[in-house]
């Protein structure tokens, strides 16, 4: 405890003002299926202060599967739990801080192979973090590659894949591959109402636009029947990112 409580006041003193860094990882391989949703679906989970975002007045959810890589808390490696996948399913908001517009994300679910990593999360940023079976794999051949997911109580009971070819491009400013990718903050709401804020750091990320894409899920029963709907359908868009690392830090109430 007394480590712990020592790198959190080094992490908070080398943070230039900002909230002390609870997290470092590599987040790589994110596929990102991106559905168009009725905004009035969205309304109940919006958390308080923030609002519902929109790209050319569309609104999105996002199924993602990602990799964690050289996972740290506090600075810490903890044994067991440093690479693992992570699903989940998010959608985007903005929240106005003076002058700044701060787009972020609000996860609806997150799906993890650790139990200790999804009752960590729960405790301090109050996500939805579920713990299930979760796999992956990745397959190049000469004229691409196919990088998927699945999760569920049984093998493959969900699954996500995408096919990309070629090179990955840079972000066009003001593109969707732009708006799905760069948010650096993130919003739980609370049991009581109130809403936790915590900022996410990343460089810009190169994207490769994928050639196909497909969800398998039951989602009236992974995820609530207000997504069936929108989940149910082909995916407006999906982009593979190449990742880097990332940090988070503390979360504080607004």
């Amino acid at each position: 405890m007394f480590i712990l409580a020592r790198r959190r006041r080094q992490a908070a003193q080398a943070g230039g003002g900002k909230q002390p860094v609870f997290l470092t990882a590599e987040w790589r391989r994110l596929a990102m299926l991106n559905y168009e949703i009725d905004p009035a679906a969205l309304l109940p989970y919006v958390p308080a202060g923030t609002a519902l975002d929109d790209w050319e007045g569309r609104h999105y959810v996002s199924v993602v599967g990602l990799l964690f890589v050289d996972t740290r808390v506090w600075g810490a490696r903890v044994p067991f739990h440093r690479d693992f996948e992570e699903i989940n399913l998010r959608f985007y908001v903005r929240r106005e801080v003076g002058d700044e517009v701060r787009r972020g994300v609000v996860f609806v679910k997150e799906i993890v192979p650790k139990r200790a990593v999804a009752g960590v999360a729960r405790a301090v940023y109050g996500e939805n973090y579920v713990a299930m079976r979760v796999g992956h794999w990745a397959r190049s051949d000469g004229d691409g590659c196919e990088v998927g997911y699945w999760w569920g109580k049984a093998a493959g009971e969900c699954r996500l894949r995408l096919r990309v070819e070629g090179e990955a491009g840079a972000l066009g400013d003001g593109s969707e591959e732009e708006f799905i990718t760069e948010h650096y903050w993130g919003y739980a709401a609370q049991r009581d109402g109130g809403t936790l804020e915590y900022e996410v750091e990343h460089p810009r990320w190169r994207v490769w636009r994928a050639r196909e894409a497909e969800l398998r899920c039951d989602v009236e029963r992974v995820y609530g029947r207000e997504f069936a709907e929108a989940l149910g359908g082909e995916p407006a868009s999906a982009f593979l990112a190449e990742g880097s690392p990332v940090v988070v830090r503390k979360g504080v109430r607004i």
